[in-house]
């Protein structure tokens, strides 16, 4: 059975934010979906895993976040992990955007260390004062950095992101790959799925997928 983990004391090294060790599916139909995908990053930063569609990428990540269960393999997750979907739409729930990460934040929180987190995060993705905004009267953009937003509120250490920037505007697409090249500055790792090869010069490695297998990492730079 594989073995999967998303809390520190399941990683075998603290330091590691991400490791994953050949990891296999295969669809009910028969069709290979991960053939034996092993990966590690070594350090906190931005990380990119490029491929085609339909080269396993998004299934990576939801088998990563613990959503599909591989046949076999390991992931060891040092840090708590958020998903962050290609459409916004799909995980933005609630009518406003306070709302919305007030129900990503731990429970335990009072209601003062609640306002202070839900301010802090929306500061951080460049929506301060946004908290009582609809969140149907923001743009594809501001969508997604909210989307950023709940995971920083759910103390989420690894950013899993599923082509962020696919349903983007140019400069909304620049937008995004800065705040999580900034954020991953401050300490955060994110691994960021993309088909864009032009947005592997803001990253710090990359990995090529290529039917359902991950290759060396690429040269950079």
């Amino acid at each position: 059975m594989p073995e999967l983990g998303n809390h520190p004391s399941l990683s075998s090294s603290p330091c590691i934010p991400l490791r994953i060790a050949d990891l296999r599916l295969r669809w009910p139909g028969g069709a290979v979906a991960l053939d034996g995908c092993s990966l590690e990053l070594p350090h906190h930063g931005l990380w990119m895993l490029v491929g085609a569609n339909g080269s396993g990428k998004s299934t990576l990540l939801r088998v990563i976040m613990g959503l599909i269960q591989p046949d076999s393999g390991r992931v060891d997750c040092s840090r708590p992990a958020s998903l962050v979907f290609q459409n916004p739409d799909h995980q933005l729930l609630l009518p406003s955007c306070g709302a919305d990460l007030q129900l990503g934040m731990p429970d335990h929180l009072s209601a003062p260390q609640r306002r202070e987190r839900l301010g802090a995060a929306l500061e951080r993705v460049g929506l301060q004062g946004f908290a009582q905004r609809p969140i149907h009267s923001l743009s594809g953009g501001q969508k997604q950095r909210l989307a950023i937003a709940v995971a920083l509120v759910a103390d989420s250490g690894l950013l899993l992101l599923d082509e962020p920037t696919a349903l983007l505007d140019p400069r909304s697409q620049q937008e995004v790959l800065m705040l999580v090249r900034h954020l991953c500055s401050e300490g955060l790792t994110a691994l960021w799925v993309t088909h864009r090869l032009e947005e592997l010069d803001c990253c710090d490695g990359a990995f090529p997928m290529r039917q359902g297998a991950i290759g060396a990492a690429m040269a950079i730079g």
